[in-house]
């Protein structure tokens, strides 16, 4: 997910100190901004072909030591969704919803079937083809910790207002990624750590299909202190540059496996980044 948002930043603030193999679907709308001489961009996708064994994404994660996943989609229908990025898709959503007689979870399983960028698609069987991959392509011993970009509220999905956010199922695919993470870092003796960030506001604004980068929403100067709690138990905002080094510490600090934690920024000056 190094041609989103976040994952710009996390690819950008790594490449201080590490070497970095940025996987993208497309080199050339990153090409710029990712141009470090630590970083080494490689296309490759969580979905089709790209994702079977020995396809772009089993080379791209080749030797890997550490993985750090954040792709996603948008939890409503919206561009994000197509193939190429850039298509409408709400015909496509209409049409197997009046074919499923307005059973939504029904018709969202057509468009799973159709290889559409769906929550499904990308945050459940994305994950596990990354988890797939990485096993595929880096010795065991070698692997030592996979980092998971998720989301608040995907532990309380079924209550108000995170039961609205998942009418498209995209807690339930977030949760069914977690699950696997947690599951594949057990049996194969890797750390794991869950990253849960609240609605994303700041730049960069390159990908348009969420509400805080459609309309370039930021917080201002008064509040970029952050707050960090075990497990899903916030409720916030969260700015993409705090979010992206705290992922980048996930990845240089370490820490036990298995920790889930959730992080916003409320009113304050910025700590630094030992502080954080």
């Amino acid at each position: 997910g190094a041609g989103g948002n976040v994952g710009k930043l996390v690819a950008l603030r790594l490449s201080d100190s590490h070497r970095v193999r940025a996987v993208v679907r497309d080199a050339s709308k990153v090409a710029s901004f990712l141009n470090r001489p630590n970083i080494e961009i490689v296309e490759a996708e969580v979905t089709g072909a790209s994702a079977e064994p020995g396809g772009s994404l089993e080379r791209a994660l080749r030797g890997a030591v550490t993985v750090v996943a954040c792709t996603g989609t948008t939890a409503f229908p919206t561009k994000a969704w197509s193939t190429s990025g850039d298509t409408d898709v709400t015909p496509a959503f209409v049409s197997a919803l009046l074919g499923e007689r307005l059973d939504v979870r029904a018709a969202l399983a057509r468009l799973d079937a159709q290889g559409l960028n769906t929550p499904n698609n990308v945050d459940d069987a994305g994950v596990r083809a990354v988890l797939r991959a990485w096993a595929a392509a880096a010795d065991r011993a070698a692997r030592r910790r996979f980092v998971l970009m998720s989301s608040i509220g995907v532990t309380k999905r079924g209550a108000f207002p995170f039961s609205v956010l998942n009418a498209c199922g995209v807690l339930d695919a977030k949760a069914a990624g977690e699950e696997a993470v947690a599951r594949e870092a057990k049996a194969d003796g890797f750390a794991y750590t869950i990253v849960r960030p609240g609605q994303l506001f700041g730049g960069p604004y390159d990908n348009n299909y969420y509400l805080g980068t459609l309309f370039q929403l930021d917080k201002d100067a008064a509040t970029q202190d952050v707050e960090l709690a075990i497990g899903d138990s916030l409720t916030g905002d969260t700015l993409r540059s705090t979010l992206a080094e705290v992922i980048a510490r996930s990845v240089e600090v370490g820490g036990p496996s298995g920790t889930d934690f959730t992080v916003v920024n409320r009113k304050g000056t910025p700590p630094s980044g030992e502080q954080i």
